[in-house]
């Protein structure tokens, strides 16, 4: 099967008919593959506590008079753009550090480095390439939000040795997804609030939630090599947790929207997103690798859900 996957200049679990294999040249996609740019749900949930949080901030800002539009188009444009740089930055950075290991797991032995496509090299130069596309981005926010951008980077270093040291990675990959969540209000208003506070701690319990359904594709391989997740951490029994980790979520967002001064729009797209979030737990199946891909997948459309209720309340305030 990788035999294949390597022969064909492809990754395993990347889907073949991606944009990466058809506008691309053949020698550039090893690099789409590290920045997973053939994989765009990464960048996705990374985005979207960066745009819920500039969805509530300017419904705040809606409420106080002082609601710009260009400044708000122009924030979700450099969260896309940002977002998309970061993970790839941050994936390229994952795959130096798990080098080896990656090269001891079936879904991640066609990637790049350990299919010998990419030398540590070149990974490292087109590390360098797309962190400084990330701090272009970040320098056109203001002070407060550039210090608490470079603040970030300390928990992404942190994050690709977790699964080494706890059973808990996930959490340590929720500080660093979650981040964009005190991000979007800092762009706005030059600080954090405790709503934006909250809307950080519910995206990182999303984050583990999701990232936890991810990580039982990997469970056997991880038990063999010693790798350690939530998946391992929980076994056959993860609906209790996710449960609990999904609800948290929900009363969490509940709460920021809340102290934030969200209009009512956001609070029925964030009763749809929680009814999705539990159709997940509700179907299930932790030994189907396919079924675990897709539900982790299906969190894009969670993200979607409750920055278009935000954005619908915004609407709804400013006509």
């Amino acid at each position: 099967m990788n035999t294949t996957s390597l022969d064909s200049g492809r990754v395993y679990d990347a889907p073949s008919n991606n944009w990466v294999y058809r506008v691309l040249p053949r020698a550039l996609w090893p690099y789409a593959q590290l920045a997973r740019w053939d994989r765009p749900i990464g960048w996705q949930l990374l985005m979207w506590p960066c745009f819920w949080a500039a969805g509530l901030a300017a419904n705040a800002a809606a409420n106080l008079g002082s609601f710009s539009f260009s400044r708000f188009a122009f924030h979700l444009f450099l969260f896309f753009v940002g977002a998309v740089a970061m993970r790839g930055a941050g994936c390229t950075y994952n795959d130096l550090v798990d080098h080896h290991i990656d090269m001891e797991v079936l879904r991640t032995r066609s990637r790049p480095l350990p299919s010998g496509r990419v030398s540590r090299l070149q990974a490292k130069i087109f590390l360098v390439l797309q962190a400084l596309v990330g701090l272009i981005v970040l320098l056109q926010f203001n002070g407060f939000s550039i210090a608490l951008g470079i603040l970030s980077l300390a928990i992404v270093a942190i994050y690709p040795f977790a699964k080494r040291f706890t059973d808990w990675p996930q959490f340590f990959l929720g500080l660093a997804f979650s981040w964009g969540a005190l991000m979007g209000w800092a762009a706005e208003f030059g600080s954090v609030s405790f709503g934006a506070v909250l809307l950080y701690l519910g995206a990182v319990a999303w984050t583990i939630g999701y990232d936890t359904i991810y990580a039982y594709q990997d469970r056997e391989d991880d038990e063999l090599i010693g790798v350690r997740s939530t998946a391992r951490r929980f076994g056959e029994r993860p609906r209790p947790w996710l449960v609990g980790l999904y609800g948290i979520t929900t009363l969490l967002i509940l709460f920021a929207f809340m102290a934030s001064g969200a209009g009512f729009l956001a609070y029925v797209a964030l009763l749809a997103a929680a009814i999705m979030l539990f159709y997940q737990i509700l179907v299930l199946d932790i030994h189907d690798a396919g079924q675990c891909l897709a539900l982790f997948k299906f969190n894009n459309i969670v993200g979607l859900i409750i920055f278009v209720g935000l954005v619908a309340a915004l609407l709804v305030r400013l006509l």
